[in-house]
């Protein structure tokens, strides 16, 4: 009878370690993997993150501030043309437009 004993002892130890070894095995997997959903959890909330933030306002363009240089000397040349302007008011006005 103890020699029925020890294999079946034997395959109750190597049974059991292998048992043993393989809820380890499962545990060591489910804490990556909880670790894994973990880490993709707190990029999705970043990415969340980001796309919730209000976007930058945008450009102002300036303000018109009336007719632009070009536009204003050739009004003035158009009123020298038609007589309007002498030569002589011509240039002072170019010049203020100018700035000069």
């Amino acid at each position: 009878m103890l020699r029925r004993r020890r294999p079946l002892l034997r395959a109750a130890v190597v049974g059991g370690g292998a048992y043993a070894a393989g809820q380890h095995m499962q545990r060591k997997s489910e804490e990556r993997q909880y670790a894994e959903d973990e880490q993709n959890q707190r990029i999705a909330d970043l990415e969340q993150q980001q796309y919730q933030q209000p976007p930058p306002p945008p450009q102002q363009a300036t303000p018109a501030q009336g007719p632009s240089v070009i536009d204003q000397l050739n009004q003035l040349n158009d009123l020298r043309q038609r007589g309007a302007l002498t030569d002589e008011e011509f240039a002072a006005a170019k010049a203020k437009v100018l700035g000069s």
